[in-house]
Formats: structure tokens, sequence, C-alpha cells
């Protein structure tokens, strides 16, 4: 397995449209490999247009807030393809599909790069962004991870989230904790 980056990628939709999701890539020689969960709109997305693009940020809310239901961050158009892409995006890389490794779980879209664009300087992570994007993960799969696996990550994360966290990043903390407070909630009433 190869090294996997997280971002948020941004996919056209059959109708012009952009949706936006949080999602792990690889780098394997000349291509990017995304490979979403079937079944997913980013995946709808990536075989109806075949065009995306990869926006990098230090913002993790935005991370959080895809998993939380709030979606609405401002999109700018992308310079060489029809998509847009997350306006505050210190960089963004714009992806053209080139070809489908089908896979009934993840199929992976081996993606050549249209374009690479810096915008602003990348200060750098501190513990609390990384604390939450590894929750946002946890949270993207409460359906499948036992619950006390969910609790010992969440304590462990907590304490970069006390040691290290601003504004943003408890925000972001705080989002995520509801959902996984109402996922437990939903569940204990079935």
């Amino acid at each position: 397995m190869s090294l996997i980056h997280e971002a948020i990628l941004t996919t056209a939709t059959a109708e012009g449209a952009t949706h936006i999701a949080p999602l792990g890539f690889r780098r394997e020689g000349e291509w990017i490999v995304l490979a979403p969960f079937h079944p997913s709109r980013t995946l709808d997305n990536l075989r109806a247009t075949g065009r995306a693009a990869l926006s990098h940020t230090d913002d993790v809310r935005v991370f959080a807030g895809c998993l939380t239901g709030r979606r609405d961050w401002p999109l700018v158009p992308c310079e060489r393809i029809a998509c847009g892409r997350l306006e505050t995006a210190l960089s963004h890389v714009e992806l053209e599909v080139v070809r489908v490794e089908e896979d009934t779980t993840r199929p992976r879209f081996l993606c050549r790069e249209a374009g690479v664009f810096n915008h602003a300087p990348f200060p750098g992570h501190n513990r609390a962004q990384a604390a939450v994007i590894e929750a946002c993960i946890l949270v993207s799969r409460l359906g499948i991870l036992p619950a006390d696996k969910v609790d010992r990550e969440l304590a462990y994360l907590d304490i970069a989230i006390e040691k290290t966290a601003g504004p943003r990043e408890r925000e972001a903390w705080g989002w995520l904790l509801d959902k996984i407070a109402a996922h437990r909630a939903a569940s204990h009433a079935a």
C-alpha cells in the first residue's frame, strides 16, 4: 500500500453542479488514485463526468462539516476543468479520470493531473488538526466500528484537542462529537 493523503474532493455532477466530500487519495507513479466506496455520490459523479479537484486546506472544519451535514463551503470554478474547487484551498489539483479499475467495494479511478495550482502558503498542521481528521475517519465508519474502539480512539485524540486546538479545531471537534452522540442515540432507539 502507498501513502494516503487526505484532502477535500470536489466532483462535477452530470447536471453541472459540484459535490464536496473528504477523501483519501494515493499517488502511484504518474497517477492520482481515487477509491471512493460503493455506493456514493462521489463514485457516481466520477463515473458520469470523469472530472474532480483535490483541494488542500488547513481548515479541518471542512472535513468535519462534510461528515456532519455542513456541506455549504464556498466554491470557485477550476482553471482547466468544468468543476468547482474549495475557495479557501491553499492549493488544488485538477483531475481527469483516465482509467477505472472495477471493484465491488471500492473501484479505483486512475487520474491524470490537468493542473496544479498554489494559492497561499501552507503553515503546517497542528496536532489538533490531525486529531480532527482522524476523528472524521472514525465518524465515517460508525456503522462498522465497535463503540469501544471509537471511545478509546476518541479519548486519545482528545488529548491533542485539549493541548493544541484553536477555535476552528474545537468547533469541528464539537460537530463530530455531536454526530457520534446522535448515531448512538439512534442506535439505542432502534
